[in-house]
C-alpha cells in the first residue's frame, strides 16, 4: 500500500471529519492547489477552499509528503488571503466602491508567525486611519470601521453546510470590553506605549500585517518596535510572563499530570512552555540583539540558541518537542475538526488518535510524547522554577528561618527587612515595589547567605535602596536573572565603588544581562562606535555617559568576579576613555565648526599623560590631557563668526573638556587635569604645536620632561600625530646634564613625597618602593639615554634595563587596580573581602600576598636608593 493510500484509509478509519470531507470533495486530494474564486458567494467559496485546503493538507500530513512547516504555512497564507477577500467583501457593503485603503489587520500570535494549526482561532487586530479610510459623506469613521469589523468577521465565521473559515477572535485588542472591535491607529499606538500589559508586548513579538493596507500595518508595527522590543528592559514584564505561566500550570493541574487527558497545549512541559520559554529570552535580549526578533516558535529557538541566550541542547530539545506537540495536536483536530490540545480520556479514543497517526494504540502515544514532556517541564523549570514562596512576616518566624539559611547575624538582617517591609523607605512604598521585594526576597536571602560577608551586604543594599526613587526594576532584574544576584551581593560586600554607582543607577545591572558585558573591553574603534548615537550634542554626551558609565561598572565588575586579570582590566579602561575622548571631541568640533568653520590647514591634536598616557588606568583615575592644535597660530577661521586660531582652539579646548567632565542627567564622566600643559594652570588651556616645541625645548622643567615620557597622542590625523610625536621624541632625546638631571629627580620624588604622603602603609603607589619609585627609576633612565621611550610603562621598564622588575610591577599594578575598586583609602579591607584581592593579584591567601608586595617593593626600593647613591 503506497503511503498515500494508506493516509487515505487511515483517514477514513479514524476521523469522521476527513471522513466527510472526501467523500464531498474527493477531487480535493488529487489538486496541488485549491482553486479560487469558484462559484457561490464569497463566503462559500471562502469556506469551500478552506475545506478542500485542510483535507489535502491532512491527508498529505499524515501520508509523510508534506511537512509540518508546509502545512502551518498555507494554513496561515490562507488566513491571509481569506481575510483580504472577506475584507473586500465587508468595504463593498459598507462603502460600496471603496477599497481597502486606511484599514489593516494585525495578525497576531500562531497566525502572526505563521503557524496555524487545522482548528485554530485567529487573534487578529484591526486598526484604521480615520484620515485615509474610505466612508460615506455623513458617517462617522469609527463607526464605519465597526461595520466592516463586524460584518468581516460574520464573513470569516458564520457556519452553514460548508462549514465555515476562520473563528475569530478580537479580544486582543486594547481594552476590548470597552473600544470597538477596529481601533483607530493614533489610539492604538497611544495605548501600547504608555498603558499596555507585558503579555501584550510579548504578543507583538509574532505580530505582522497579513491583510487590508499592508503599508498602514507595517508602518504600526514599525512605531511599535520601542515598545516590544526594549534595551532597557523592564523585568517586571518577564515576571508577568511567567506569572502567567504559573496560572495557567495551576489552573491546568489535572492536565499537568501526564497520561489520559493531558493538556498538550497548557500543560507542564507542552506546547506553551515551548513557546514561553522562546519569548521570555526574546524579552530579555531582543531589544540589544536584533538578531533574536524571530516570530516563528522553532526560528527563535534557533536564533536564540546562534546567539548564545541559550543553550543549543536545550534548544534541540526544545524543537523536537515542539515540532511532536504540534503534529499530535493536529491529529487531535482532525477527528472532529474541534479545537482541542487535550489527549483524550478514554482508551478507546486515545487508540483511535494513536491509529490516526499511523501507530498501533494509544501506549504507543503516551510512550512517544512522555520523554519529551519530562524533557520541555524540567527545561522550563529550570528557568522559572516553582511558585516561590515568600519568608514569615512575623518576626519570630522570619528570625527562624534566616538562621535556618545560615545568616549568624539573623535578628539585625531581619529588622532591616521588617524595615523595607514597612514602607519606610520611599523606593519600597508602592504596592508594585512591596510584591517585586517579596517575590525576589527567598533568593535575596540565600544570596546573603552566600555572601562573605552577610551583614556587610544587607547594608550596602540598604544603602542602595533607600537612595533609588523605586526598587521595582532593581527587584524584577534580579528575579528575572539569578545568576546576577550573586555579582549583585559580591559587588555590595566587597566593591564600594561599584555599590556608589549602582546606588545612583540600578540599570547598571540591566547592562549585565548581554553575554558581552563581562568579556575584556574591544578596540578603541569599536568602542567608540558602540558610544556614538545620532542627534543633537546633548543627545551624544548623555549617551555617552551611559555607555561609559556601563562598560567602567562592567570592568570593575570582571574584577569582583574574577573574570579578568586587572592589569587587562586597567588596559580596558584606558581603552573606554579614549573612546570617550574622541566621541566628545568629535562631537564638539562638529558643533564648534557650525558656527566658526574650521581654521585653513589646523586641526586639534590631543595629548594624554600619566596613567592615561600608559594607557592603564584604575576605576578612579583622572584624565591627564594637554591641548595642541597644527598649523599657524595667527590664522582666522573660515565660519560665520570668525575666530583667531589661538582663541579658536582655546574655546574649542575648553568645550571638550566640558564635555567629558561636566556631569549631565545621565551622570558623569571623567575628571580632567589639564596642569601639564605648558606654563601649568597659569598658561593658555591649547598651544600651537610650534609653541608646545618651543616650550618643551627651551622653558620646560626636568620635572615635565618626566612627564612627557609617558605622552601618548589620543586624538588627531595621522599627519597630526606623527609630527607631535616627532616633538616629543626630539625633546625627550636631546642631550642632557646627567648630574643635573640626577639631581632634579632625587629632589622631585622628594618634594612628592612631602606634598603627597602615603594613604597606608598598603599605599602601592605613594609609599616606599611603590609604583612612583618605580616610575622615577625609569624615566630617569630614558631621559639619561634617549631610549626605551615608550609611555606604557610595562614595555619602558624593560626596554630601559629594568626588565628585572616587571614582575614587581604588574603585581604592585594589580593591586592598585583592584583596591581602587574594593578599598580606595588604601587601608586594609574587610576579611571577607581579602581572599578577592589575593585571588586577584594570583596570590594563594591575603599573608601570602603581603609577603609578595613586601618582596616587591623592597626590590623597587633598593633600585631607587641605588639610584640615590649613585
Amino acid at each position: 500500500m503506497s503511503a498515500l493510500s494508506d493516509a487515505v484509509a487511515r483517514a477514513e478509519a479514524h476521523s469522521p471529519y476527513l471522513r466527510l470531507l472526501m467523500r464531498r470533495f474527493p477531487e480535493a486530494l488529487t489538486e496541488l492547489s485549491v482553486p479560487f474564486p469558484g462559484e457561490g458567494t464569497i463566503h462559500s467559496q471562502l469556506r469551500i477552499a478552506k475545506a478542500k485546503l485542510a483535507l489535502r493538507l491532512a491527508i498529505g500530513d499524515l501520508a509523510g509528503v508534506i511537512s509540518l512547516d508546509e502545512v502551518i504555512a498555507q494554513l496561515s497564507d490562507f488566513a491571509d488571503y481569506a481575510l483580504d477577500q472577506a475584507l473586500a467583501a465587508a468595504f463593498e457593503a459598507v462603502v460600496p466602491g471603496a477599497t481597502p485603503q486606511g484599514f489593516a489587520i494585525i495578525a497576531l500570535g500562531k497566525h502572526g508567525s505563521r503557524e496555524l494549526n487545522y482548528s485554530s482561532d485567529i487573534d487578529p487586530i484591526l486598526i484604521f486611519d480615520p484620515v485615509s479610510m474610505p466612508k460615506r459623506a455623513r458617517d462617522e469613521p469609527v463607526e464605519t470601521a465597526a461595520r466592516i469589523a463586524r460584518k468581516l468577521v460574520e464573513i470569516m465565521q458564520a457556519r452553514d453546510g460548508d462549514g465555515y473559515v476562520f473563528r475569530v477572535d478580537l479580544r486582543l485588542r486594547p481594552t476590548p470590553e470597552v473600544t470597538p472591535p477596529a481601533i483607530p491607529v493614533d489610539a492604538a499606538i497611544a495605548y501600547y506605549e504608555s498603558s499596555a500589559l507585558a503579555w501584550e508586548r510579548a504578543a507583538f513579538i509574532r505580530a505582522r500585517a497579513c491583510a487590508g493596507d499592508i503599508a498602514l500595518g507595517e508602518r504600526f508595527l514599525e512605531t511599535l518596535q520601542p515598545f516590544i522590543w526594549r534595551r532597557g528592559l523592564d523585568f517586571g514584564a518577564i515576571a508577568e510572563i511567567r506569572g502567567i505561566s504559573r496560572r495557567i500550570r495551576s489552573a491546568y493541574a489535572k492536565g499537568q499530570a501526564f497520561g489520559p487527558g493531558f493538556d498538550l497545549k497548557r500543560g507542564r512541559g507542552g506546547i506553551r512552555e515551548c513557546e514561553f520559554y522562546a519569548q521570555i529570552h526574546q524579552m530579555i535580549h531582543g531589544g540589544r540583539d536584533a538578531s533574536v526578533r524571530v516570530a516563528a516558535t522553532q526560528g527563535a529557538l534557533g536564533a536564540l540558541a546562534n546567539a548564545e541566550w541559550i543553550a543549543e541542547d536545550e534548544a534541540q530539545s526544545l524543537r523536537s518537542a515542539y515540532r511532536l506537540y504540534r503534529t499530535i495536536e493536529h491529529r487531535l483536530q482532525m477527528v472532529d475538526d474541534q479545537q482541542t490540545h487535550m489527549l483524550p480520556t478514554s482508551a478507546q479514543a486515545t487508540d483511535n488518535v494513536a491509529q490516526l497517526h499511523g501507530l498501533e494504540s494509544g501506549a504507543d502515544l503516551l510512550a512517544l510524547l512522555s520523554p519529551h514532556i519530562e524533557a520541555v517541564g524540567r527545561i522550563y523549570d529550570g528557568l522559572d522554577g516553582d511558585e516561590r514562596s515568600g519568608l514569615p512576616r512575623e518576626p519570630s518566624g522570619l528570625v527562624l528561618e534566616l538562621q535556618a539559611n545560615g545568616l549568624a547575624d539573623a535578628a539585625e538582617i531581619a529588622r532591616r527587612i521588617e524595615q523595607w517591609r514597612g514602607g519606610t523607605v520611599r523606593a519600597l512604598r508602592s504596592s508594585a515595589a512591596q510584591e517585586a521585594f517579596e517575590a525576589v526576597l527567598p533568593a535575596l536571602v540565600k544570596g546573603f547567605a552566600a555572601a562573605p560577608d552577610p551583614l556587610l551586604t544587607v547594608n550596602r543594599l540598604s544603602s542602595l535602596i533607600e537612595r533609588l526613587p523605586s526598587a521595582v526594576n532593581l527587584f524584577r532584574l534580579l528575579e528575572a536573572r539569578p545568576p546576577l544576584l550573586r555579582l549583585l551581593t559580591n559587588i555590595l560586600c566587597h566593591a564600594p565603588a561599584l555599590s556608589a554607582e549602582l546606588a545612583r543607577r540600578a540599570d547598571l545591572l540591566d547592562g549585565l544581562i548581554d553575554a558581552s558585558a563581562l568579556d575584556p573591553a574591544g578596540s578603541v574603534d569599536a568602542i567608540a562606535t558602540r558610544l556614538h548615537c545620532e542627534g543633537d550634542i546633548e543627545s551624544k554626551l548623555d549617551r555617552l555617559r551611559r555607555g561609559v558609565g556601563e562598560m567602567r561598572f562592567a570592568l570593575g565588575a570582571q574584577i569582583i568576579e574574577a573574570i579578568s586579570d586587572p592589569l587587562d582590566v586597567a588596559a580596558g579602561y584606558a581603552r573606554v576613555a579614549e573612546a570617550a575622548v574622541h566621541v566628545v571631541a568629535d562631537a564638539t568640533v562638529a558643533e564648534f565648526e557650525r558656527s566658526h568653520g574650521r581654521v585653513p590647514n589646523s586641526e586639534l591634536v590631543i595629548l594624554a599623560l600619566g596613567r592615561m598616557g600608559g594607557a592603564a588606568l584604575t576605576h578612579a583615575s583622572d584624565l591627564d590631557l594637554i591641548y595642541i592644535f597644527t598649523g599657524d597660530f595667527a590664522a582666522e577661521s573660515d565660519g560665520a563668526k570668525p575666530l583667531g586660531a589661538v582663541h579658536y582652539y582655546n574655546r574649542l579646548a575648553q568645550r571638550v573638556t566640558a564635555g567629558l567632565s561636566v556631569a549631565t542627567a545621565a551622570g558623569p564622566l571623567y575628571d580632567v587635569d589639564t596642569r601639564l600643559r605648558p606654563s601649568g594652570a597659569k598658561g593658555p588651556l591649547s598651544v600651537s604645536l610650534d609653541g608646545f616645541a618651543h616650550y618643551q625645548r627651551e622653558e620646560a622643567w626636568t620635572w615635565e620632561h618626566m612627564a612627557l615620557t609617558r605622552a601618548r597622542v589620543i586624538y588627531g590625523s595621522a599627519p597630526a600625530r606623527a609630527a607631535t610625536e616627532q616633538v616629543i621624541s626630539s625633546v625627550l632625546k636631546k642631550p642632557r646634564d646627567q648630574a643635573g638631571l640626577l639631581v632634579d629627580v632625587i629632589k622631585m620624588r622628594a618634594d612628592i613625597g612631602a606634598h603627597k604622603p602615603p594613604k597606608s602603609d598598603l599605599d602601592v603607589k605613594l609609599g616606599v618602593g611603590g609604583l612612583v619609585d618605580l616610575e622615577f627609576c625609569i624615566h630617569l633612565r630614558q631621559l639619561q639615554s634617549g631610549q626605551g621611550l615608550d609611555p606604557h610603562l610595562g614595555g619602558a621598564l624593560v626596554a630601559v634595563g629594568l626588565g628585572h622588575l616587571a614582575a614587581a610591577h604588574d603585581l604592585l599594578t594589580r593591586f592598585l587596580v583592584t583596591m581602587r575598586l574594593v578599598a580606595p583609602d588604601m587601608e586594609t579591607p574587610a576579611l571577607a573581602t581579602q581572599p578577592l584581592v589575593a585571588r586577584a593579584c594570583g596570590a594563594e591567601n591575603w599573608q601570602s600576598l603581603l609577603a609578595q608586595l613586601g618582596a616587591a617593593r623592597q626590590s623597587i626600593a633598593e633600585e631607587w636608593q641605588r639610584v640615590r647613591g649613585d
